[in-house]
């Protein structure tokens, strides 16, 4: 049986491999496969802003999705002492800085509740075809996604296709989605 940790390894380095015009192509892909999803009735969706140095997937092309679509978009600020995550509405005026982990967040602005969201974007290394996600191990969003509301849509983003199975958790929060470059799919 492979474990978490040895998943984790095989999918940082074929993330690695990966060109950066592939990761962009990649990340258009992902984005255009979302256009067919009916999820944009909603009002609040969470994303993620990627960790450059660590080769994760482009979503400006979605974020330029829910722009155009005048939607509500909601980014996060971890809290590595806690390992937490605290949620603010993307307005013109947010100040977006990269902590000292890389990972882009907003400063300030107006907090909205995870309860409050309807579709989150999640960033993973791997999931599976149960709809069980592999990310870098620390437990941020499966802590947050245990407090959003039961029916919100939880949609990975992934560069690779999925496992027939990945190790898991009782704790850990399944997908509802999962989209590739090539294909959606629904747990």
């Amino acid at each position: 049986m492979t474990s978490k940790a040895e998943y984790r390894k095989k999918y940082k380095d074929l993330r690695k491999q990966l060109t950066s015009e592939e990761r962009e192509e990649a990340s258009l892909q992902i984005a255009n496969q979302l256009l067919s999803l009916d999820i944009w009735q909603h009002e609040f969706y969470h994303i993620f802003l990627p960790i450059i140095k660590l080769g994760e997937i482009n979503t400006e092309y979605t974020l330029n999705i829910l722009s155009g679509k005048d939607k509500n978009v909601v980014l996060s600020k971890s809290n590595f002492e806690q390992l937490s995550m605290t949620h603010y509405l993307l307005t013109d005026n947010l100040v977006i800085k990269p902590n000292a982990w890389g990972i882009p967040e907003p400063q300030n602005g107006l907090e909205i509740k995870a309860q409050q969201l309807d579709v989150i974007f999640i960033p993973l290394l791997a999931c599976d075809l149960n709809g069980n996600r592999l990310g870098y191990g620390k437990g941020f969003y499966d802590r947050f996604l245990a407090n959003c509301k039961p029916g919100a849509l939880k949609i990975g983003l992934n560069y690779f296709e999925p496992e027939i199975s990945l190790p898991h958790n009782t704790e850990d929060i399944p997908l509802t989605h999962c989209i590739t470059p090539q294909n959606t799919y629904c747990f």
